[in-house]
């Protein structure tokens, strides 16, 4: 869908109001749940604007035009996981075209890239891409896309995105930003120079645990075109209530975001003082390498935490299954506290690469939860650790 790209109104009200005037039949301030797969022709060819729920439906051309004005883009698509929204990016490539991604990425993204895209004729590099001389080192004739997570997935690692994008620019490449961590109202992605964004919006735009969904954002007309074709030709669409919940969701992602940041800062800090902890990853952090960068491109620092356990990964799973607060869990970005085992939940496709996960790596989602209860939970965690696992 189409949203003028930069409209003059707050993020927080363009997070309540965008795409979502009131039910012109009915005054409900609340946009309905169109539970429809088909639509009326007045005669052949004559509608009011929607054919058939796959190719269009009126909640989820809500959802898509506020998440493309939050995100400052032109046009916006929405998708029915996070993953099927990065398979639509993806299809914007040919047989023989070659991608840079990050050496730390999603094992989902990693897995769609190295085993469906790259059986199709598709082939990608993992580098460092906070570091530009091992980008351009990497760089292909066929380097067609660069793609990145900033902050990325789970090691927090952050990426210039004002400076990748000059880089892949001058070579006639297009840069992707993954979104997902940072969400549009800590990072604008597309204002530093991104040609698309995706996110996952089962994570924090949905922000409950209760819905999965993917989105496309950008400014390129040709490339919103072939989103939009590859939305409806391949129809990996999100039902009604879906986009419904997201949109819910959104409504409230400002507030959310602020005190996930500042929940998230306060047990980063917190692990950085336990002598149970190796290493904390979190971009709040002074000593983290890419603080600086983070400040000057985003609002806060996010709500995701990684850390390392003294001991190894029999250490690490053992406060993984210890904690009350946090639930031991995939995903994140919701309102309650999760922690998972990368190596062996959410990055398991990587466990035979080069890019395995550390196995005594814990990954934290930062929930709304009270920080003191928080810290004291993983603060009991990390000493059943050294007294039952030691």
């Amino acid at each position: 869908m189409t949203t003028d790209g930069g409209s003059p109104l707050g993020f927080e009200t363009l997070a309540i109001h965008a795409g979502q005037p009131p039910d012109r039949s009915t005054g409900a301030v609340v946009t309905p749940i169109y539970q429809t797969s088909t639509y009326s022709q007045s005669s052949v060819g004559e509608t009011l604007g929607y054919e058939y729920s796959r190719s269009g439906n009126p909640t989820r051309t809500a959802l898509e035009v506020c998440l493309a004005a939050l995100e400052g883009a032109t046009y916006g698509r929405a998708f029915s996981s996070g993953l099927a929204a990065e398979d639509a990016i993806l299809r914007l490539l040919k047989p023989g075209d070659h991608v840079l991604i990050g050496n730390d990425v999603y094992g989902g993204t990693y897995r769609l890239l190295s085993q469906v895209h790259a059986r199709a004729g598709v082939h990608f590099t993992t580098v460092a891409l906070e570091n530009p001389s091992e980008v351009m080192a990497a760089w292909q004739p066929s380097t067609r896309m660069v793609w990145v997570e900033t902050p990325s997935n789970p090691l927090l690692r952050i990426v210039d995105i004002a400076t990748l994008a000059e880089l892949t620019h001058s070579h006639h490449a297009q840069l992707v930003v993954d979104n997902t961590f940072a969400t549009p109202y800590l990072q604008r992605p597309l204002s530093l120079g991104a040609d698309i964004v995706v996110h996952s919006t089962t994570k924090y735009l949905g922000g409950h645990s209760d819905v999965v969904g993917g989105f496309v954002a950008t400014s390129d007309g040709e490339v919103a075109e072939r989103i939009a074709f590859l939305q409806n030709a391949v129809g990996a669409v999100p039902g009604p209530f879906d986009c419904f919940l997201v949109l819910r969701g959104v409504k409230t992602l400002a507030v959310r975001m602020d005190r996930h940041c500042h929940n998230a800062a306060r047990v980063a800090e917190a692990l950085s003082d336990n002598p149970a902890v190796d290493r904390v990853f979190y971009p709040g952090l002074p000593g983290h390498g890419g603080h600086e960068t983070a400040r000057s491109q985003m609002r806060g620092f996010g709500g995701m935490v990684a850390f390392t356990v003294s001991g190894g990964e029999t250490h690490a799973l053992a406060v993984a299954k210890s904690t009350a607060i946090f639930t031991l869990a995939e995903s994140l970005g919701a309102v309650e506290s999760l922690i998972e085992h990368p190596r062996r939940m959410t990055h398991a496709s990587l466990a035979d690469s080069a890019l395995a996960v550390d196995p005594a790596l814990l990954r934290l989602s930062v929930g709304l939860e009270d920080v003191d209860d928080l810290v004291a939970d993983l603060e009991t965690a990390l000493h059943v650790r050294t007294t039952d696992a030691g």
